[in-house]
């Protein structure tokens, strides 16, 4: 009766091991169903991906006006020390007429300011102006250009007013330059003083005066606070206090470039 019994156990153990089979067919059943799932998830993953990709082309780069005074600030600071012409004046030049450096005198020359030749002895180039190739300097660095630039005001007399006037008086350098013949364009004046004041470029005759800057209200922690006002941009800003945009928009929980008005910024130290 034991040996019977045993077998029992034995043959009910088997079946239930055949048993499992169905089962495991149910259990595949189950998973089909969180399939679809995933794949109604990953589409959402992918909408939150080009939501990212949105965000991250509102981050716009510098643009070519700002790289140029970032590659010259330096060089029109010098010559405002040597020569005293206003830096702000000088870069602002440099910006018009060598179109942002991408002018093809820029560009072949390193001619910045349009200087034709008028007894230069040095190397010339050819390029269409008020006539049909017309004579230009060609200088092989555009620190030379800047330089020759500076000579070419403090040496003929008829700039000599400008240097009466204060040090930092852009405005009336940007007029003075077209009365005294340098520009026939009668809009020149104000185009300098617009991409002065857009660019702030006024701060880098601050710079070389040693004038204390119009600084923001610091609060008892020390942390700078800045109401924007017109002309100013993240990159300004950047140099101005001496940190960086990124540092500005994660200060801000800025996700755009974008400023307004009277909109008011912390700047971290």
């Amino acid at each position: 009766m034991r040996i019977e019994f045993r077998y029992i156990l034995l043959v009910l153990s088997m079946l239930s091991i055949v048993s499992c089979g169905p089962k495991k067919g149910i259990v595949t059943k189950k998973n089909d169903s969180p399939k679809k799932e995933v794949v109604i998830d990953n589409r959402k993953e992918d909408s939150g991906k080009e939501t990212e990709k949105k965000v991250a082309r509102d981050d716009s780069p510098r643009n070519a006006v700002e790289i140029y005074i970032d590659l010259y600030s330096d060089i029109a600071k010098n010559n405002m020390r040597t020569h005293k012409i206003p830096a702000s004046i000088t870069l602002a030049q440099g910006i018009l007429e060598s179109g942002s450096g991408k002018g093809r005198l820029a560009q072949k020359a390193n001619n910045h300011f349009g200087i034709k030749c008028h007894g230069w002895k040095g190397a010339k180039i050819y390029h269409d102006d008020d006539r049909s190739q017309e004579c230009f300097r060609k200088y092989r660095k555009a620190k030379t250009s800047y330089e020759d630039h500076s000579e070419f005001l403090t040496g003929r007399r008829r700039y000599a007013s400008l240097f009466k006037l204060k040090p930092d008086d852009y405005k009336g350098w940007a007029k003075g330059l077209r009365a005294a013949g340098y520009a026939t364009d009668r809009k020149y004046p104000q185009k300098l003083i617009s991409l002065i004041e857009r660019y702030q470029l006024y701060e880098y005759d601050k710079e070389v005066l040693g004038k204390s800057r119009n600084t923001s209200v610091i609060d008892t922690k020390s942390v700078n606070k800045h109401i924007v006002v017109k002309g100013d941009t993240l990159y300004s800003l950047s140099r101005f206090y001496n940190t960086t945009v990124d540092a500005i928009k994660a200060e801000n929980n800025l996700t755009s470039n974008d400023l307004s008005i009277g909109q008011q910024l912390i700047i971290p130290n």
